[in-house]
């Protein structure tokens, strides 16, 4: 017999069967197996997103070089700057830096025998690729 909702004649809890949940104990296994989870997934997902920002880094250097030759081969001159790339319509717009995130990180490169212009442009983003590399080399 009962006295009060969840206590029997000897004033012990009785556990209420309408009530369902975890206990802490349960909560944090769960959270201990995500945490493992997450441990073994987060390094591969980093390295992952570092190399598609170098894969979209040397196809941006790619299209800009590309870019500067086919304006050195129509005018015969180098272009004065990625600027004058986009006026001319060699390039929709200067790409932005992945690494960087900004347009405005370029390294412009001039010609070796000092005629002046653009022949050669490189990032400006500091440190090294996953190759070991500095990006700047590139």
């Amino acid at each position: 017999m009962q006295n009060r909702q969840g206590e029997n004649q000897s004033g012990a809890l009785i556990p209420d069967k309408g009530y369902r949940g975890f206990t802490l104990v349960e909560l944090l296994v769960v959270m201990a197996i995500i945490a493992t989870l997450l441990s073994i997934v987060a390094p591969k997902y980093f390295n992952s997103l570092d190399r598609s920002k170098e894969t979209v880094l040397r196809q941006d250097l790619n299209v800009m070089r590309d870019s500067i030759d086919k304006f050195y081969s129509d005018t015969g001159k180098y272009p004065a700057d990625l600027a004058e790339l986009v006026e001319k319509r060699y390039l929709r717009a200067v790409p932005v830096d992945p690494l960087t995130e900004s347009a405005d990180t370029w390294i412009a490169v001039p010609p070796a025998d000092g005629s002046g212009g653009l022949y050669d442009v490189q990032s400006g983003a500091p440190g090294q690729a996953k190759n070991g590399t500095y990006y700047g080399a590139w």
